[in-house]
């Protein structure tokens, strides 16, 4: 024996020297502290009016005014955390950007749009080589571009548009071979445009509209293999020709040059197969159109203001999706001709618009009737002189096209909703009140001049794109701005059944814009995000989440392998030592089931040999079972003399030793209340352990509130299960001697007996409350892993792993809504607290309230759900005590007037149903994670 303890002593010390090192490991990951002091330097060169940055100085990773959210999140690497993501999207930012930006080796995100901030973009971003995504777009920026930003050899996007950007492209970019998007428009960047950018491989969108750039047009942009849009509007490309080459642009959907100073002719663009829209406006292109057919995708082309003479080409009308053909203010001549118009039919909201004015035709060839939604325009040519062509020789304005706010659906009240919640305009449920995301979204190069023939296209795809349903987007207005760009209003509602988005979704839909998350659509083009509003439901409710473990996807999987493996050693390290232990005893007595030994002696515990269990279970039959959990089977059973009983019989692996066993039998010994379920007796014979409870015929609350029950509760009979309820926790709480902490309460663990008396159940989780120390204080909590259910838990417990009575307050005030409401605590990935919470605060509490009970005194019912609130509250102080519960309980109780407090079967309720009815588990719910009484196996819930 003496042995058996050094060795014991041994290997406690080996274990605790691995725990000593886990948690030097864990402490080692803080934050590197030269990415710290950059992020303070960072701060300072800013400008923060808002103090919206405030929360930095208490390494708190992300802030937020709501106009605007800033947050950077970390990953682990070296032993360190590192910042990840730096998103300071419109924050009321000013000052400039500090070097320091270099320092933050591991960033991926950079991300200061829609801000002033000033001065000049730092060449140490160059240093950041992970970098993905710089996002500078919408500032004061000033200076040249710097050539190291061309030796990123990660970067997708580069987005400075908006800024006062000067100087000329680096040759360097052409280095950038993962970049696919150059958004640089809205700058004064002057000179030649590299002809190495053309190295490219990944290029698909080239947006530098709106520059001083000269010199001549790269022909080599010929041999880009993925360019979709090029965009050079208002440049300056004095005397220069398109290139010829441009014709082999493979891949090309948008070819846009207007106002760019160019000459020569239009080269042919047939062989382009999916080109659509081309603007060459403005310049001055000479020669004729070339006559070769264009692309059947052709939407757009834009002509006008050139010195294009010839004949309007034929091909024309073989385009059959053509919306826009403007070639007004050239020299054409010749005759129009009509098949362009003739046999077309427009639907869906499409128009084709034909600008020929100012030109040198002369007649149209063909019927001059135009179908409906077609315009001809035709002033300034000598065909006007004839007097039946006046309707189209008359000054045509274009209509300007616009989405006005949408009213409320057909049949809803107006102005019912609360403030801030509104009814979504599709939703399959009419006139229901939901509180929406606003976002402004902006497509910054369309493939179309009119929005309204592709709203719905649109609507599929970004709803497609978020993973929402189409009826939860709604564009509620859109204006054309210089570009052309379509800036919109878009309104994203929760799902049906919802009143507003959870944190995660909108945190999800959040991510999914500035991250770019949803694909780049051939017609729509690039898209930006300008602004993300959350209305006030979201403001109190929606917390900006730091980067929780802080760790990235691989260090997690290094953690939970390492924790594994260390369990792994453990396990072997005590098996090790039992079965040491083991070959030191004798072995006289066989291991048998049915081999007794002295049974453990509690005072008021029976004691039961094996035999008795087998009789009283028919032989453990099946038939017998009504009810499995982790711990073992559960099992009808009658005694020798009459009485009906549950028998709990552990499986093999989950037979406890015996000081454990008895520690928890003593402790279940000493609990007795009418709400508490009874403990009869025990079996513990050699390899066998069994616990007799008295048979509780009505099952789990749980079923009893589920919408599976044929008779549902009224509301009296669920406040009197509340109240019992309350009262055997109470106990626990105040008269158990010494009190104890429940720790897993839950639906499933409140059991009905055969006088629908509310009990609770399963004290397998249960912990001693803390007693007084030497100087007679007493602990306010308890410090435990963390375990429990899923949707009871406490958040408080759960992010301290501090238990308190609290703690059981918080998870019966989740039962109280699951009596108020039918509703699970977790469904569908909605939480019943926050649902609740929302329907409160939105005054709309008797939406959610289960209408299976019937009529009840909507006074009474206002009061227990603002106790049940109360009990959910986050902060454990503000949680009332379970003293407190049961009084406000008993005060609800008085002023309903049909309160029944006998113990007889609650009016208005259920018949008692027999042992073989629908309710399979009378005593112990099928959910593992439920009802075991003892030494459930519970899955530990870690904070994450």
């Amino acid at each position: 024996m003496k042995w058996e303890c050094q060795e014991l002593g041994s290997i406690l010390l080996l274990l605790l020297a691995v725990c000593v090192c886990l948690s030097v490991g864990v402490q080692g990951q803080v934050t590197d502290p030269t990415e710290v002091s950059a992020l303070r330097e960072i701060r300072r060169n800013l400008v923060d009016p808002m103090k919206n940055l405030s929360n930095w100085d208490r390494g708190d990773p992300c802030s937020s005014n709501w106009t605007g959210i800033g947050c950077y999140n970390k990953t682990l690497n070296d032993g360190y955390l590192h910042i990840q993501d730096l998103e300071l999207l419109n924050m009321n930012l000013s000052g400039t950007l500090s070097p320091e930006l270099g320092s933050l080796s591991y960033l991926k995100i950079l991300d200061f749009m829609w801000n002033s901030i000033s001065g000049s973009i730092p060449k140490e971003i160059g240093n950041i080589k992970t970098l993905v995504l710089l996002l500078l777009n919408g500032n004061q920026l000033t200076g040249p571009l710097p050539e190291e930003l061309g030796y990123l050899p990660n970067l997708d996007r580069i987005q400075i548009d908006q800024n006062k950007i000067s100087g000329e492209l680096p040759k360097s970019f052409a280095n950038l071979n993962k970049t696919k998007h150059f958004h640089m428009n809205n700058n004064s960047i002057s000179g030649q445009i590299p002809h190495e950018l053309s190295r490219l491989p990944k290029l698909v969108h080239f947006l530098l509209d709106n520059n001083n750039l000269s010199g001549h047009l790269p022909p080599e942009f010929s041999q880009l293999p993925n360019l979709l849009i090029i965009q050079l509007d208002n440049n300056h490309f004095d005397g220069t020709a398109i290139p010829a080459s441009y014709s082999n642009m493979s891949k090309l959907l948008k070819m846009s040059l207007r106002n760019c100073g160019l000459q020569g002719p239009i080269p042919d663009l047939s062989k382009i197969p999916q080109l659509s829209y081309i603007d060459l406006s403005s310049n001055q292109l000479s020669g004729s159109i070339p006559p070769n057919k264009l692309s059947d995708n052709m939407t757009t082309i834009i002509l006008s203001n050139n010195n294009l003479s010839g004949n309007i080409p034929v091909n024309f009308s073989r385009l059959p999706y053509i919306e826009r053909l403007s070639l007004a203010n050239n020299r054409l001549n010749g005759s129009v001709p009509a098949t362009i118009w003739e046999n077309r039919t427009l639907t869906g909201g499409h128009r084709l618009i034909m600008d020929f004015e100012n030109n040198m035709l002369s007649s149209i060839s063909g019927s001059t009737t135009t179908p409906p939604n077609v315009s001809l325009q035709l002033e300034g040519n000598p065909l006007c002189s004839r007097a039946n062509l006046g309707r189209f020789c008359g000054s045509n304005q274009d209509e300007v096209e616009s989405e006005s706010p949408r009213n409320n659906p057909v049949g809803c009240p107006s102005q019912a909703c609360p403030p801030s919640y509104e009814y979504p305009p599709v939703y399959p449920v009419s006139c229901v009140c939901a509180a929406p995301l606003l976002v402004e979204y902006r497509l910054k190069s369309p493939g179309f001049l009119r929005f309204n023939p592709y709203r719905n296209g649109f609507e599929e795809y970004l709803s497609s794109g978020l993973r929402l349903y189409q009826y939860q987007l709604d564009v509620n207005s859109i204006i054309w701005q210089e570009g052309p760009r379509l800036k919109m209003s878009l309104k994203l509602f929760p799902e049906n059944g919802s009143y507003v988005f959870n944190t995660s979704e909108v945190w999800r839909i959040w991510r999914m814009f500035t991250g770019w998350q949803v694909p780049d659509n051939d017609t729509f083009g690039p898209y930006e995000l300008l602004n993300f509003i959350l209305l006030d439901p979201y403001k109190t409710d929606i917390v900006i989440p730091p980067s929780k473990s802080g760790l990235s996807t691989g260090a997690l999987v290094g953690i939970i392998l390492g924790t594994l493996a260390f369990a792994v050693a453990l396990s072997a390290v005590v098996s090790l030592l039992i079965y040491r232990i083991y070959l030191r005893k004798p072995h006289g007595v066989p291991n048998s089931r049915r081999v007794s030994r002295n049974p453990i002696k509690i005072d008021g515990v029976r004691g039961f040999t094996y035999e008795e269990m087998a009789v009283a279970t028919n032989n453990f039959s099946d038939s017998q079972q009504v009810g499995q959990g982790g711990y073992g089977k559960v099992y009808k059973g009658i005694l020798a003399d009459g009485t009906v009983v549950a028998i709990k019989r552990a499986q093999e692996g989950s037979l406890q030793g015996d000081k454990e066993f008895f520690t928890e039998i003593e402790l279940l010994s000493r609990l007795h209340h009418r709400n508490l379920v009874s403990l009869v007796g025990l079996c513990d014979e050699e390899g066998e352990q069994m616990l007799v409870y008295e048979f509780m015929a009505n099952g789990t609350l749980r079923e009893h509130i589920s919408a599976k029950c044929k008779q549902p509760l009224s509301f009296a009979s669920r406040l009197r299960l509340a109240l019992g309820s309350a009262k055997g926790i109470l106990y626990l709480h105040t008269e158990a001697d010494p009190p104890i902490f429940h720790r897993d309460i839950k639906a499933t663990n409140i059991l009905l007996d055969s006088k629908y008396m509310a009990k609770v159940a399963d004290f397998g989780l249960s912990r001693l409350a803390p007693v007084p120390d030497i100087q007679g204080l007493t602990p306010t909590h308890v410090s435990t892993v963390v375990k429990g259910t899923p949707g009871y838990l406490d958040p408080e417990y759960f992010l301290t792993h501090k238990l308190t009575d609290k703690s059981d307050v918080y998870s019966l005030g989740v039962v109280f809504l699951e009596l108020l409401t039918g509703m699970h605590p977790i469904q569908h990935g909605k939480n019943i607290v926050r649902e609740v919470n929302v329907a409160y605060r939105a005054g709309i509490i008797f939406s959610v309230i289960d209408e299976r009970m019937g009529s009840y005194p909507s006074g009474c019912v206002e009061k227990f759900v603002d106790l049940a609130l109360r009990c959910c509250q986050d902060e454990t102080d503000a949680r009332p005590t379970m003293m407190e519960v049961v009084r406000e309980l008993e005060n609800i109780s008085s002023l309903v007037p049909d309160f029944d407090t006998s113990t007889s079967i609650p009016s208005g309720s259920i018949t008692s149903p027999s042992y073989s009815s629908n309710i399979r588990n009378p005593f112990i719910s099928s959910d593992v994670s439920g009802s075991d009484l003892i030494s459930g196996v519970v899955p530990d819930i870690s904070p994450r």
